[in-house]
């Protein structure tokens, strides 16, 4: 049966329109970014099926192009509503916290660096630049690198810092492995760009490393 034949409060998008967004199951919301389903399937087939088979909200929506793309019903299009959603709901955290001490709201920041790197399989360095009153003035990808090292040079970390006119810097990298227990590389890193970049009187708050479902913070274990 067409989705436009059942009851009008069991629609996906008249639910979410009467009842809030947080009444749908996972199902229904994929199925209205989806919008139409496929010969025999209606929108939420289509989506129940691709959470099932991807494992899950989370393993589908981080799913390259190439893989989702292999499910029935999924073409570029579809895959590129998804990535529209994901980067949208990225870009709402990060406006929601430039507004805000980045100091004093760490549980945001978190929530915001594990958007940008838990699903990323390569390593990668990322900096969060921060005024005088704490507020983000940008986020940068400094360095790439393989499954498990990163490449980081002080120098790349100053000439951003000093383009933002950042007076206080929070890094973070992920750990593709999904543990976070940071690597003696890690904390010998974190020492060295903190004395670079005391040079240029800029001050480093935290090291924050991103895993499969936590976070490290250098300063809360009082590494920094």
């Amino acid at each position: 049966m067409s989705i436009k034949n059942w009851i009008q409060n069991e629609r996906p998008r008249e639910k979410l329109l009467s009842k809030g967004a947080s009444a749908l199951s996972d199902a229904e919301l994929l199925a209205i970014l989806l919008r139409v389903g496929i010969k025999g399937k209606t929108a939420i087939d289509l989506a129940r099926d691709l959470l099932t088979t991807s494992g899950g909200l989370r393993q589908l929506l981080e799913s390259e192009q190439n893989i989702l793309c292999q499910h029935s019903g999924i073409g570029i299009a579809k895959y590129a509503q998804i990535q529209a959603a994901l980067e949208l709901a990225r870009r709402h955290l990060y406006q929601n916290l430039s507004y805000k001490d980045a100091l004093h709201n760490s549980t945001e920041t978190k929530k915001y660096l594990i958007t940008r790197l838990r699903h990323k399989q390569q390593e990668i360095f990322a900096c969060l630049f921060l005024n005088k009153h704490n507020q983000i003035l940008g986020y940068e990808e400094i360095s790439y690198g393989t499954i498990d090292c990163s490449i980081v040079h002080p120098r790349e970390v100053i000439k951003k810092a000093l383009s933002y006119n950042a007076t206080t810097i929070i890094f973070a990298h992920n750990h593709p492995s999904g543990m976070t227990t940071p690597s003696t590389a890690d904390k010998q890193l974190t020492t060295r760009l903190i004395k670079s970049l005391a040079l240029v009187d800029i001050k480093v708050f935290d090291h924050i490393i991103v895993g499969e479902g936590e976070v490290f913070s250098f300063a809360e274990h009082k590494l920094i």
